[in-house]
């Protein structure tokens, strides 16, 4: 099916989040976390997801991960996951004990679709301060795609990872994670990038953004997506199709934020005092956009 399609089916299906100018919701994805080896991309920066996690929750913020959150075809055991990153699962776990937060699937963790996996995995989890099971996602729907709706104006954001209607990616994805887990992943670690990844060619990223912005455009509908890893937030007049970017590019993250009814594109770097200590700050990429002057671009 082709991604305009398969787009197109999400928007008529997928579960539905009202939220108004009192909302505050930060949007990320593609964190790729790993087993804390060497070959773990989120590694270099787990500090700096932990330090923005931290400031979204105490701001009140919901958080929506947007797929790819966890490295699922690299790496066999969920487990080896969850002990090498406990800390920023464990401030995950209380954004969802609070009903602020939701989790997407994306290709490289598409067995989150799966509710006997996630009960599986995703219920609880080995604290080893603890020395024991604490919860961790329990009754969690791991979902393809979400809709955000402005409760006054009713217009819709949809919300997917973007791989959809990728061949490789997304029909034949078993195939894909076979090449990436066995192939692709070896010659990685001796600097070998994955020529079938939109995140490291040039021409498959600009491929898969030509076929979502053709089916924003097409459909006159405010798109939100990840999955290329590049950060895009469209000027005025342009077809609404935004991506967050990602948690693994060097040396910064980057996230969407939604609040007092405006979005905006940030990243979270390393910064310098004037005494030359270090600290975790927040850089506002794009400023923010009242969502009602975006809105003005879609007719019905």
């Amino acid at each position: 099916m082709s991604t305009s399609k398969r787009l197109s089916s999400l928007l008529a299906t997928a579960n539905v989040i009202p939220f108004d100018e009192a909302s505050r919701i930060v949007i990320m994805s593609d964190c790729h976390r790993g087993d804390g080896s060497w070959g773990d991309n989120f590694s270099n920066n787990q500090n700096l997801f932990f330090a923005a996690l931290t400031h979204y929750y105490e701001k009140g913020y919901t958080y929506i991960e947007l797929g790819d959150g966890d490295e699922l075809w690299e790496n066999r055991k969920f487990e080896k996951i969850i002990a090498a990153h406990s800390d920023a699962f464990w401030l995950m776990a209380q954004f969802y004990k609070e009903g602020r937060f939701h989790m997407l699937y994306g290709n490289h963790d598409i067995m989150k679709k799966n509710f006997n996996y996630t009960k599986q995995k995703c219920d609880s989890y080995y604290c080893e301060s603890k020395n024991s099971q604490m919860n961790l996602f329990p009754g969690i729907e791991i979902t393809e795609a979400l809709i955000l709706q402005d409760t006054n104006t009713k217009h819709k954001i949809l919300l997917a990872h973007g791989h959809q209607g990728e061949f490789l990616n997304d029909t034949i994805w078993q195939i894909a994670r076979f090449l990436v887990r066995y192939l692709w992943r070896p010659l990685e670690l001796l600097g070998i990038h994955d020529p079938t990844s939109a995140a490291k060619n040039n021409d498959k990223q600009n491929s898969v953004e030509k076929k979502l912005i053709a089916w924003s455009e097409k459909e006159n509908q405010m798109l939100i997506a990840g999955h290329t890893h590049h950060p895009v937030f469209p000027k005025e007049g342009e077809p609404l199709y935004f991506n967050d970017g990602s948690c693994v590019h060097p040396r910064c993250i980057t996230a969407i934020e939604i609040k007092n009814n405006t979005i905006s594109l940030v990243k979270w770097t390393i910064k310098t005092k004037a005494d030359q200590t270090l600290f975790v700050g927040r850089e506002i990429l794009e400023p923010p956009i009242n969502l009602s002057d975006y809105f003005l671009n879609i007719h019905h």
